[in-house]
């Protein structure tokens, strides 16, 4: 460990060297590097009451003061579950913070109250804070992970209020998993894009994150414009559409159906995506959007990744996923495209969701290119640095138990 400790000041040294902007190591902190005067007047609401009985974390973040600007804030946010390794989370944290960013909330990463991370006033807080102007609209908001509770959170949250500090401050914010409950509340009160990409404990802290998904990070986030190709799915009769492209996981998507978190798009690309559920349960809950009138609405269904596996029963036999897509789409008479390279999988593309659309076919597979989203600026940050940590010798892992089997 004392091995791993002085590679992260050599770290902290280089970065000094190559004009990063890191300033110091200290201990833990939560405090924002610049100070946080983003509202002429102070705000007089009152804040949700913190549970006492919240597990604190016993391993507090090696926080890096990294100088901050309007181009490279980042504030995380933990609207569901805890995360387990306090080794993972700092990994996550100094491939950040080498990249650039100036992260605060860190210790959001290390709250755990029963299986959340954190209590429910804590969480609201991640995000309330921000819609009160208590603490200035980041960059980045950055989750943590997913899991479970995002949705015991939604009612108290002013999301217009957020959505429109955002707007403000061309703020992007990461999630997939359970964190679309937070996407999708933000869209349809706030009227906000934000992108299903990486987030910290689930790509960024493994040891060897992958490299497609952080250069898909990277390119799809530094420019105003970003096509996804697909060409695994062969058919000849892709349809052409242009429409606001939403969704995320599906289980959580479903289960705002009737709700005021469930977005009303007109003529949109519905994007769809899950994680061990067996054909049937996939297919209820595409007929739970069908007869909520919801699917009749988009022009096109886009699934990604559903990471099935062996979990079909003897009921399944023939019925698998791709039964199911032509079943939803002969019901909500619309097409149904496979193969978007998104889901609980190690690869994944980064892309906004809320955003402007335009599917095409390719001849044999089809494309998806999005605009209209918020964008980071590379020249305000290493993002080079993003990269497998080995292949810049800045850490050695192999004494780090690293549960590398968490995708969300």
């Amino acid at each position: 460990m004392n091995s791993f400790l002085s590679r992260r000041r050599l770290l902290q040294g280089a970065l000094v060297a190559t004009g990063s902007g890191i300033l110091t190591a200290c201990g833990g902190s939560n405090s924002s590097v610049q100070n946080q005067k983003n509202s002429n007047k102070p705000n007089t609401e009152s804040r949700p009451t913190v549970n006492s009985t919240v597990n604190r974390p016993q391993t507090q973040p090696v926080v890096r003061h990294v100088q901050a600007s309007s181009q490279n804030t980042m504030r995380l946010f933990a609207s569901s579950g805890f995360a387990e390794d306090a080794n993972r989370i700092q990994t996550g944290l100094d491939r950040l913070f080498a990249a650039g960013f100036a992260i605060t909330n860190h210790n959001a990463a290390y709250r755990r109250y029963q299986r959340f991370a954190g209590s429910d006033a804590e969480r609201i807080n991640d995000f309330q804070d921000v819609a009160t102007g208590r603490v200035p609209t980041p960059k980045v908001l950055m989750g943590v992970r997913g899991g479970y509770g995002a949705a015991r959170i939604l009612a108290n949250v002013d999301w217009a209020s957020l959505g429109a500090r955002m707007r403000e401050a061309q703020t992007l914010l990461f999630g997939f998993s359970d964190v679309t409950a937070i996407q999708m509340a933000l869209l349809a009160q706030g009227a906000m894009p934000s992108f299903v990409g990486p987030m910290l404990y689930s790509e960024f802290g493994k040891p060897s994150p992958d490299s497609y998904t952080m250069d898909n990070f990277t390119q799809n986030t530094t420019n105003n414009q970003s096509t996804v190709f697909v060409t695994e799915f062969q058919s000849r009769n892709v349809r052409n559409v242009d429409g606001i492209l939403w969704g995320g996981n599906l289980s959580v998507l479903a289960s705002l159906v009737g709700t005021p978190f469930m977005p009303r798009i007109q003529g949109g690309i519905l994007f769809l995506e899950d994680v061990a559920e067996q054909p049937y349960r996939i297919e209820r809950m595409l007929y739970t959007l069908h007869l909520a009138g919801i699917l009749k609405q988009q022009q096109a269904i886009v699934l990604g990744d559903f990471r099935m596996g062996n979990i079909r029963d003897t009921y399944d036999s023939s019925f698998n996923l791709a039964a199911v897509a032509q079943n939803i789409s002969r019901a909500a008479n619309i097409p149904v495209y496979t193969g978007f390279p998104f889901g609980h999988v190690a690869q994944k593309t980064t892309f906004p969701l809320g955003a402007k659309a335009s599917l095409r076919g390719t001849g044999g597979g089809y494309s998806i290119t999005f605009s209209g989203y918020p964008t980071l600026n590379p020249n305000a940050l290493n993002l080079a640095a993003l990269k497998p940590m080995q292949e810049f010798n800045f850490i050695d892992n192999s004494n780090l138990n690293f549960n590398t089997d968490s995708e969300f």
